[in-house]
């Protein structure tokens, strides 16, 4: 039997939570992953998988084996990539992952000029308004805006990101500038509903420090943050957004920031990547690339100013 195969087999189920899930994952029958298990633990003579009808558990045997096939398949893959010359060479094809707008907004720029000055790169830029896994879902690089919670990323610090309340010059004539954000909750307000559940919008006492939640109703909810600009731009309500959603508008006055002085703390922006082996030579590359470009990017945000209102 093929024990390079079997191992990333069994490495696939382990990561995939179940052998149909690998299957997919690897594009072959099912039959063949259970198959291939099966002949593994006959030639280690030992089990590594405990199989219920609920979910998969390795046995203490089974563990230490992934660990090791883990290190193995690392090993060989490194190998492989230097003998291509992707330790040597910039070339390859890069998976990146960015936020939908800022990818629009601030990745793709990036991309296309990398692209121009490495021919012999080419990149798959996927954007999406999720987090994928960058090891399961085959991701080279991510562009990740918050406080990252796993910790076996390698991550580089761009910048960080404010979270703005803003509303239209003709909104805040007719119902008040606000200068608390309990003032929010007598105001029309367009709420942005993201992936998860949203208790209300999260401000700081300048004073103390402490958290503030402002269980906001919504005038209106829309599922993106392009649509919340334009409602804020239509005079629908205030919203509140990343400042980058809402950069354009301000810039053009056709939005006006608020309650600046009740902001939580900005957020980090962050590049990462799996902490794991060498880094191949297109990865460093675009690394070194794009780290300092995407630096001036927010920071000409975080540097706008807000235009002078407009005199009748």
């Amino acid at each position: 039997m093929d024990r390079l195969e079997a191992m990333s087999i069994l490495v696939a189920v382990v990561e995939s939570g179940s052998f149909s899930a690998a299957a997919r994952k690897l594009r072959v029958p099912v039959t063949t992953v259970a198959r291939k298990i099966s002949n593994l633990e006959a030639l280690l003579g030992a089990e590594v998988l405990i199989r219920t009808t609920r979910k998969l558990t390795l046995t203490d045997a089974g563990t230490s084996y992934v660990a090791a096939a883990r290190r193995i398949l690392e090993q060989v893959d490194d190998i492989e990539r230097a003998v291509a010359g992707e330790f040597t060479i910039p070339k390859g094809e890069l998976v990146i992952t960015a936020p939908v707008q800022f990818g629009q907004l601030h990745v793709l720029p990036v991309v296309i000029d990398f692209l121009a000055a490495f021919p012999e790169i080419t990149i798959k830029l996927l954007l999406l308004d999720r987090n994928m896994h960058l090891a399961e879902d085959q991701v080279d690089m991510a562009v990740r805006i918050g406080r990252l919670a796993d910790s076996a990323m390698i991550s580089t610090t761009v910048g960080a990101m404010r979270t703005v309340v803003c509303a239209s010059p003709t909104f805040l004539d007719l119902h008040g500038t606000p200068q608390a954000p309990a003032d929010l909750l007598a105001m029309p307000c367009v709420t942005f509903d993201g992936p998860g559940p949203m208790a209300g919008w999260r401000f700081a006492d300048p004073k103390t420090g402490k958290p503030l939640l402002i269980p906001v109703e919504a005038r209106l909810s829309v599922t993106t943050a392009e649509a919340a600009v334009r409602a804020a731009l239509r005079h629908v309500g205030a919203t509140r957004l990343l400042h980058y959603q809402v950069a354009n508008a301000v810039a053009a006055n056709g939005l006006r920031v608020v309650l600046e002085q009740f902001e939580t703390e900005p957020v980090p922006v962050s590049l990462v990547h799996a902490g794991r082996g060498q880094m191949p030579i297109k990865m460093r590359r675009f690394l070194d690339f794009a780290v300092p470009r995407l630096r001036r990017s927010l920071l000409d945000i975080s540097n706008q100013k807000r235009p002078p209102a407009s005199r009748v």
